[in-house]
């Protein structure tokens, strides 16, 4: 379990609370909390901060971004970093010593769950052929198989894990979770090979650790049965580019991918090309009010601070 970290441990309850953030209306939403609160916009890109920007306790990175190392060197006095995504590997375990790393959970878990299965369906249903079919004027019928009584394996039982779940419930799929450690509804990630064979749907919805990178390889494709779908809402690293493009190349299965590796995806790169494959550019949290939640995130999470109570959504404490 992360550690539990009070408002106390970020800032002191009469101290100035310095907050670096992405952009101007966050700036001012956050400084409405309290007179004890001064927001800088800042972009890594212009340089380090600097004056009074330099000693802050709290910077909001932008929705995916990165903090170079000299960013971080010229901030003595950070002690949190919030996100305003649920991703957290950029930071995991480079952040200095005292600093707590804290993450947006549930800012996009509807519209990434909502990509899930719409990708799903789409990739099932064949919409990415009659798509190009209605681009060269070509009436092309064809049967595409139903998600309606699929089995599914949803590889992450975490917060956009069940939130898929619930979607996919109103197609009377046969849905099992998979996590790293079994528990009352859920199978253990050991238990895949058992479980691959029979899923007609993979969906992978796991962070991004040491366990979790490269955990879709070539055993793990093998084991998945004829013509069965992969659906990746994680990250790209999670799956081992050449062995599904060589399951892809073969046409015994199919993938709908949100994520690549390497990302953004290079001219030329054979994944544009592979059969049976849809492909969206990292877009499945991209809706407008994912922003207006990320943002809520971060405000509730100062206010937590402002009010010395215990922090959410910790990833760790370095």
């Amino acid at each position: 379990m992360p550690p539990t970290i009070r408002g106390t441990d970020i800032a002191g309850p009469d101290d100035t609370l310095t907050v670096l953030v992405p952009s101007t209306a966050l700036a001012r939403a956050v400084e409405a909390l309290s007179p004890r609160v001064r927001a800088y916009r800042f972009d890594p890109t212009d340089g380090v901060p600097t004056g009074d920007a330099a000693h802050a306790q709290v910077v909001v990175p932008r929705g995916g971004g990165d903090l170079p190392e000299q960013v971080l060197a010229a901030l003595p006095d950070l002690r949190l970093v919030q996100l305003m995504s649920a991703g957290a590997e950029r930071f995991v375990g480079r952040l200095p010593e005292g600093v707590v790393l804290c993450n947006a959970r549930g800012a996009h878990t509807p519209s990434t769950a909502e990509w899930a299965v719409t990708a799903t369906l789409a990739a099932l249903r064949g919409i990415p052929d009659f798509v190009r079919a209605q681009g060269k004027s070509r009436w092309s019928p064809a049967t595409h198989r139903s998600l309606v009584g699929a089995r599914v394996l949803v590889v992450g039982a975490g917060d956009i894990g069940r939130r898929i779940g619930r979607m996919m419930a109103g197609f009377d799929v046969d849905l099992t979770y998979v996590a790293r450690t079994a528990r009352d509804d859920v199978r253990a990630t050991a238990d895949l090979p058992v479980l691959l064979p029979d899923a007609d749907v993979v969906v992978l919805v796991v962070p991004v650790t040491h366990e979790t990178t490269g955990m879709v390889d070539a055993e793990f494709l093998a084991a998945m049965k004829d013509g069965a779908l992969l659906v990746n809402a994680a990250r790209g690293v999670v799956v081992d580019t050449d062995a599904l493009l060589a399951e892809l190349t073969s046409g015994r299965l199919r993938a709908a991918l949100d994520v690549t590796d390497p990302e953004p995806l290079p001219e030329g790169h054979p994944l544009w090309s592979a059969p049976g494959l849809l492909l969206t550019p990292h877009v499945a949290g991209a809706v407008p009010d994912a922003d207006e939640r990320a943002a809520a995130a971060v405000v509730d999470q100062l206010t937590r601070v402002l009010d010395g109570r215990p922090l959410v959504n910790v990833v760790g404490s370095y």
